[in-house]
């Protein structure tokens, strides 16, 4: 008895591990490596040159057509110098800013749509060069052709909706030039992690900025960004509460209703 308990109990172990890893694998690769990290906080990313990045693209708008540099040997002013003295704030690549985001937006929102539409046709052929007879020949008895076709549609449509939303965000984030056009706009990129307990911020900011734009303290605001990416999200406990499962993921894609 003691062997045949202790066979049923290796078959058991064996077929929750089986769930266990046939859950793993539908979960994907995700999965498993939350699974890896189970009892340890987020791990950071890698600083890492973003120009070197899979998904990364150089960024090519129109220009306009390059000017010339004049030379002025008898002149303390160099042509296209933002201050006599030496500029401080960024201007090549590699260098650093810090952008500052302070946004405060509400939407409100709300709509209603009512739609009405009534349609009625009728079709008869009380004289038709003298053949209308011949189409008793030809249709179904009892069938009069001065009233051969009565149709007659109703639809109505009514639909309602409201937004409303609010969103706060005021932080700074350095950021570095990793592109200089032709023009002299500076494209940016900027990736900030903090990890508290276990649970990882992460804020990453992408566009093309004025050199004109950035202020004497070498700041510039996000609305001064053009083509803005600004993201801000995090991993980890929290996140993952607050993020549905992939089973409800995958029902609300599949499901019709």
């Amino acid at each position: 008895m003691p062997g045949k308990n202790t066979q049923i109990s290796w078959r058991r172990i064996a077929l929750v591990s089986g769930l266990i890893g046939a859950t793993a694998l539908l979960s994907g690769c995700n999965a498993m490596k939350r699974l890896s990290e189970v009892g340890e906080p987020p791990k950071l990313s890698s600083i890492d040159n973003p120009t070197q990045s899979e998904n990364y693209h150089p960024v090519s708008l129109p220009m306009p057509a390059p000017q010339v540099a004049e030379s002025n040997p008898n002149s303390l002013w160099r042509a296209g110098a933002r201050s006599f003295f030496k500029d401080q704030r960024a201007n090549q690549v590699g260098d650093i800013l810090t952008v500052v985001v302070d946004m405060a937006d509400s939407a409100n929102f709300a709509n209603s749509t009512l739609r009405t539409r009534t349609n009625s046709e009728d079709l008869g052929v009380p004289n038709l060069f003298g053949l209308e007879s011949e189409f008793t020949k030809v249709l179904p008895e009892g069938l009069d052709p001065t009233n051969a076709l009565n149709m007659s549609s109703n639809t109505s449509n009514r639909g309602g909706g409201q937004l409303d939303r609010n969103e706060d965000i005021s932080l700074r984030v350095a950021a570095i030039v990793i592109q200089v056009l032709p023009n002299g706009n500076y494209v940016i990129h900027g990736r900030q992690e903090i990890r508290v307990n276990s649970e990882v911020r992460e804020v990453q900011i992408a566009g093309v900025i004025r050199a004109a734009d950035i202020s004497s303290a070498n700041e510039v605001g996000y609305d001064k960004i053009a083509e803005a990416r600004i993201s801000y999200g995090g991993r980890g406990t929290i996140s993952d509460v607050q993020q549905p499962r992939y089973g409800s993921e995958v029902l609300d894609i599949i499901l019709p209703f």
